[in-house]
């Protein structure tokens, strides 16, 4: 018997009982969901949050600084960067203040930055200028917002020369940043200011976060290696300061999104074994309503091969079926979960290929049995079947 006809015969048996064929493909229809979505969504997650991780800049070094006095100063700051694999250096000090500007009050993140801090960090400016090296040498009161601190004090985005208080300080804005495009860069809520004046104005000299930027995404290791020896040279061995490597975080995480993938993609594929299950039971049945069907084409000169292959391919076409159905209803969930979550979760090729083929890989383990059963009748037996 043609492959054609086999696969036509299949077809033939499974439209003759739709209900059933359906109910039947059910249980891998969700497996297939399951697969493709678990899978999506972290692939999905994975990107983003490496994007988000990305966008601060592959060859960029965080470094938090102890408690403890460390006595920096900008010039050590400026002698860090000489070094050849240093692009820049730039220290910070964060707090949460108190500001108001008219009637309006809140608590808002305030850093003392230096102009290193925009290029090191990507910082864009939307309307009016940068902290300058002019404001960090006059201690000046000037200071630029993020965008929803802006309308949140001011009402507007055209808040340029608008004033604000801090702790009994007037402010200028002189600046505004454009909108933050990720979470971990965000900046929408944070006013900068200079550094002098954010030591002045917190009476603190020590600074709370190191941002070096090394040259290329090659010299990496190398910045964070002179990093490390400038921090050991200049507050001693057991200083307690850190150093959070980009490229570092961004590999540890992609290894524990795909052990992840792997775990969820494990408990999806429950689902699918059994729809295998399921499989088998319906082709055993149908075996067993067709006894007398295989005795009449093995009596009219059917090979084993010929029933083997019959019984294969329905259960195959079931499964491959199912898979098809599950991986459009896939693609309709992962558009909804997408536009609601406001993050891209792309169907792969990979993923798609995979649920197809485990689809058929079940269909073809869990048919074997039954086509082999129904291929081992007696034609004398099946024909004397009731």
């Amino acid at each position: 018997m043609k492959f054609s006809q086999a696969v036509k015969m299949a077809f033939m048996a499974l439209r003759g009982n739709k209900a059933r064929s359906f109910l039947t493909m059910l249980g891998i229809i969700i497996g297939v969901v399951a697969v493709t979505l678990l899978i999506s969504v972290v692939q999905g997650a994975t990107g983003e949050i490496t994007g988000q991780i990305e966008s601060l800049g592959s060859n960029l070094l965080q470094v938090q600084m102890p408690a403890r006095a460390s006595y920096l100063t900008l010039d050590d700051l400026g002698r860090l960067e000489q070094d050849a694999s240093i692009y820049g250096v730039a220290g910070i000090i964060s707090r949460n203040a108190n500001i108001s500007a008219g009637v309006e009050s809140d608590t808002y993140r305030v850093e003392g930055v230096t102009r290193s801090y925009q290029y090191i960090t990507g910082q864009v400016i939307k309307e009016g200028r940068f902290i300058g090296d002019m404001d960090v040498q006059a201690r000046t009161y000037n200071a630029v917002v993020g965008i929803d601190a802006a309308k949140e004090l001011f009402g507007t985005e055209n808040c340029i020369g608008n004033t604000f208080e801090i702790n009994g300080y007037r402010f200028t804005v002189v600046g505004l940043l454009e909108e933050s495009a990720t979470m971990l860069a965000n900046k929408d809520n944070t006013v900068l200011i200079p550094l002098t004046t954010a030591q002045r104005l917190f009476a603190e000299k020590e600074f709370d976060t190191l941002f070096v930027s090394a040259l290329t995404p090659d010299d990496v290791d190398a910045a964070q290696t002179a990093t490390e020896n400038f921090l050991i040279r200049e507050t001693g061995e057991d200083s307690g300061y850190s150093i959070i490597n980009q490229r570092v975080i961004i590999s540890v995480m992609n290894e524990v999104m795909g052990v992840m993938t792997i775990l969820l993609s494990g408990i999806a594929a429950i689902s699918l074994l059994v729809g295998g299950i399921g499989i088998m039971n319906i082709m055993l049945v149908s075996v067993t309503e067709r006894t007398r069907e295989i005795g009449i084409r093995k009596a009219i000169g059917a090979q084993k091969t010929d029933i083997l292959l019959q019984f294969l391919i329905e259960a195959v076409v079931l499964s491959l079926a199912g898979g098809l159905i599950g991986i459009g209803l896939s693609y309709i969930g992962l558009n909804v979960i997408s536009t609601a979550m406001e993050i891209g979760m792309p169907m792969s090729a990979g993923t798609v290929a995979l649920a197809l083929g485990f689809s058929v890989f079940v269909g073809i383990v869990f048919g074997i049995y039954p086509a082999a059963k129904a291929a081992k009748l007696r034609p004398i037996d099946a024909l004397r079947y009731e």
